[in-house]
């Protein structure tokens, strides 16, 4: 999964700075750039749903510039000691959603069989093998994707109380805390009903059978809280280190194929709820330059501000609707 997305010249790490973005939707004009090991969590609202996301990278060099190098209380967390990146997020639909359809991977809007690098299927087989048996796609189509059911992929979940409009703003932030497998208030009954594992292995296990992803509703109005991450991909110096499989990113990169864009969506509508991309920017480059200058109050903005920016921008001028 890690690898999609990337050309074919041969470039040196200390080249490149990475840059993260997250949105609600595709579009770049809804992004925000990522206080990636910072104490802010950014918070995006669109017509779907809200989402509270948080992004944490292991020996962090990329922008902003004064983006702390790790989160020293994530990385050196049990569970969490062997990885190198982490996506969290907080997820409150508003309309409910099968766990049959709501996937999470990677896609791209342009064609990249052309540029994949030597050996790709045998790390796609390894990945699918040993690290996401959900894992399904097609890297050589037109719009590549390879995408897995969020319930049996994401590295720990757990389902929460449900909200009203009122309380929604108070859906709790994401980078003061560790995410861990399991539930809370009401979300217990949820797990307990559908027999759920309380062991995140055995839940993702679980969840490979299409007929328990069926049973499940991410329901309109409550939290689910993901953590997705692993010690595979590597940001401080662009490698896919897999069992028996090293690739060292940065010599596949051209200028229209250094981006790795993750995405949270329902692929039987289309709908869409968060999008999270790595850009690797060419140290002197306009875009590099202009993202590495950036203030950090554009970089550092209110979530509560770019929530309401959003949602006026689509037409949501209410904070959230829940069925």
């Amino acid at each position: 999964m890690g690898v999609m997305g990337y050309g074919n010249n041969t470039n040196n790490t200390n080249n490149y700075r990475l840059k993260v973005t997250a949105g609600p939707d595709y579009d770049p004009s809804t992004h925000q750039v990522v206080p990636v090991n910072s104490d802010q969590t950014l918070r995006f609202e669109n017509s779907h749903a809200i989402v509270n996301v948080c992004v944490r990278i292991q020996d962090y060099t990329g922008l902003p510039n004064d983006s702390p190098k790790t989160a020293a209380s994530y990385f050196s967390h049990p569970l969490h000691q062997q990885d190198q990146y982490s996506i969290s997020f907080a997820l409150v639909p508003k309309h409910p959603v099968s766990g049959n359809d709501l996937v999470f991977g990677n896609d791209m809007d342009r064609p990249i069989r052309d540029r994949l690098p030597p050996g790709f299927s045998y790390a796609l087989r390894i990945v699918k093998w040993w690290i996401d048996p959900a894992l399904d796609g097609d890297p050589y189509a037109d719009k590549p994707y390879l995408y897995s059911p969020g319930l049996a992929t994401w590295n720990h979940f757990r389902i929460g109380d449900r909200v009203d409009r009122h309380q929604v703003r108070e859906v709790r932030s994401l980078h003061s805390e560790v995410v861990e497998e399991g539930a809370d208030g009401t979300g217990r009954e949820v797990r307990n009903k559908l027999q759920i594992p309380d062991e995140f292995d055995l839940r993702k296990k679980h969840f490979l059978d299409e007929e328990n992803r069926k049973k499940f509703v991410f329901e309109a109005g409550r939290v689910y809280l993901v953590d997705f991450g692993n010690p595979y991909l590597g940001f401080s110096d662009f490698s896919l280190r897999l069992p028996g499989f090293n690739l060292q990113v940065t010599k596949y990169i051209d200028e229209k194929n250094h981006v790795l864009r993750y995405t949270l969506k329902n692929r039987k509508t289309g709908d869409v709820y968060l999008v999270v991309i790595f850009t690797l920017l060419l140290n002197g480059t306009d875009e590099e330059i202009s993202s590495r200058n950036q203030p950090g109050e554009d970089n550092h903005r209110s979530s509560e501000t770019d929530l309401e920016k959003s949602g006026k921008s689509r037409g949501n001028r209410s904070l959230v609707v829940i069925d």
